[in-house]
């Protein structure tokens, strides 16, 4: 979650990879999950020594089972893909043949050769999409939009948040010391809300509800209720019996 602008903002060539390097502190940092690896240091792995980049590429496949899986697992709204179609690109990633996949997914070869077809044109589209976009994008002045978070229950218009709108509201509603002045009522306000809250949790850690309490008993004095918003918003998950949450 806290890695969010930074996945979006991320190049072609290192969203492939999951992970880029941040020349400003030195460090790999794991798109998914926001991870970091400092450059330089060796690492002892299955009694191997590597270096942290090639330690990166290790955590993308085991923690994540991959770039391409973490991508195909995404919601349609980002993805744009048909749950069949899913099916199909999962078969190419694993080099299946027509006929194979055939049997796999019990369609037609000739079915799979028009899929094969129209995702083709879907890559195409999608390229020069991609230069329409950065080009419109060096011409506007327009503020920027916040991606929404990618775990968000249901994308809607009040997910359009700009960095300015974000700012304002933060600024209105936390005191300079982090403390929450009062929950808003208005949905983009609460998202807001929400998610400055949700930045105060580290990705990939597993709280009690305990810890969760703790830290949000010094933002805000109904933390209950921030909770349950957390959980219902999407920016945390839990376990079933409520013994762990962490980031979503």
């Amino acid at each position: 979650m806290m890695n969010n602008d930074l996945f979006w903002n991320a190049s072609i060539d290192d969203l492939k990879k999951g992970y880029l390097y941040d020349d400003n502190d030195g460090n790999y940092i794991c798109l998914i999950c926001g991870d970091k690896l400092e450059n330089g240091i060796i690492h002892n792995y299955n009694n191997q020594l590597i270096t942290s980049e090639k330690r990166m590429q290790y955590h993308i496949d085991e923690v994540h089972g991959g770039t391409f899986n973490f991508l195909i697992s995404l919601n349609k709204k980002y993805t744009g893909l048909t749950d069949n179609q899913k099916e199909v690109l999962e078969c190419f990633h694993k080099n299946m043949n027509d006929k194979e996949i055939s049997r796999e997914l019990h369609i037609s070869e000739s079915t799979i050769r028009n899929y094969r077809f129209k995702l083709r044109e879907k890559e195409k589209q999608a390229k020069i999409f991609t230069i329409l976009m950065e080009l419109a994008s060096n011409n506007t002045h327009d503020n920027k939009i916040i991606e929404p978070h990618k775990t968000a229950t249901m994308i809607d218009d009040r997910y359009v948040i700009t960095e300015d709108e974000r700012e304002k509201i933060v600024k209105r509603y936390f005191t300079p010391e982090g403390k929450l002045k009062d929950l808003p009522s208005k949905e983009k306000r609460k998202i807001i809300v929400l998610r400055h809250i949700a930045e105060n949790f580290k990705p990939n850690y597993r709280y009690t509800e305990k810890e969760i309490n703790r830290i949000l008993k010094r933002i805000y004095d109904d933390y209950a209720i921030v909770r349950r918003y957390l959980i219902e918003y999407g920016y945390l998950d839990r376990c079933n019996d409520c013994s762990y949450y962490w980031v979503k």
